[in-house]
């Protein structure tokens, strides 16, 4: 992979990590900081709670299974969103859940953390779905509930120390292939990928990051996880990835 290949996958990298559940910990506003101030003017409090609902289940049903192959999903427990929280619409014969996460799956610094437009269709598998899952889920109650961002870290950092959410299990990890996923704004439905959990700061042990790696990883310190993407050639349906354009030789 050419140095400008490598240049243009990192920036794709550091825009698309706003969105819900991984990618929680990049900030935009170190790489965009123009962009990331709009995006906080724009979403600078919750919207009314409707905007983040949707109102036909069978539709969120399907949304959240088009997350992974349906091999997968079809057998898949299924919760959507309500007015308290997440319910369970489909129970599963599996082991996996699938959902639609909404924006608060990001890390509350982030600019788009209140963006009603954001749809992220994931399917964690068993390890993920008894364990890491249940961060978000609490969150939503939380948000739901009308706490404020202080409170939902100072929630969150609690339930660990007191180990009132479960330990994150080994090979954690889930599907995020949909092609109708809305990440965020400038993301919008990006890459179908994989993402792995891994507790604490473990990057380095897998090399991800590092020029020629197809692995990307980011920090997570308010889920205490280090969370590891990596990218896969075709969304859940079936369909090929569209190549991604490539940056032109920069002129010296």
């Amino acid at each position: 992979m050419t140095m400008v290949a490598m240049k243009f996958r990192r920036k794709k990298l550091t825009e698309i990590f706003t969105l819900g559940i991984f990618v929680q910990v990049v900030l935009l506003s170190l790489a965009c900081p123009v962009q990331a101030l709009g995006a906080t003017a724009s979403y600078a409090s919750m919207a009314p709670l409707d905007q983040y609902l949707i109102a036909d289940r069978n539709i969120e049903i399907a949304l959240a299974r088009s997350a992974a192959p349906a091999s997968i999903s079809d057998k898949a427990e299924v919760m959507v969103l309500g007015q308290t929280g997440y319910t369970t619409a489909v129970k599963g014969a599996n082991g996996f859940l699938c959902i639609v996460e909404r924006s608060w799956g990001a890390a509350t610094d982030e600019p788009e953390f209140w963006n009603p437009k954001v749809r992220a269709p994931i399917c964690f598998n068993p390890a993920a779905a008894r364990t890491f899952a249940r961060i978000y889920l609490m969150k939503t109650k939380f948000v739901l509930a009308g706490a404020s961002k202080e409170k939902i870290v100072t929630a969150t950092a609690s339930a660990l120390d007191k180990k009132e959410l479960p330990a994150l299990e080994t090979g954690a990890m889930c599907y995020m292939m949909s092609k109708q996923q809305y990440l965020n704004d400038r993301g919008r439905n990006w890459h179908p990928h994989l993402m792995f959990f891994v507790s604490g700061d473990a990057a380095k042990s897998w090399g991800a990051n590092l020029a020629g790696s197809p692995i990307m990883a980011a920090k997570d310190p308010q889920e205490r996880v280090t969370i590891f993407m990596v990218w896969v050639g075709k969304w859940s349906d079936g369909t090929e990835v569209a190549p991604a354009p490539v940056a032109p030789m920069p002129k010296h």
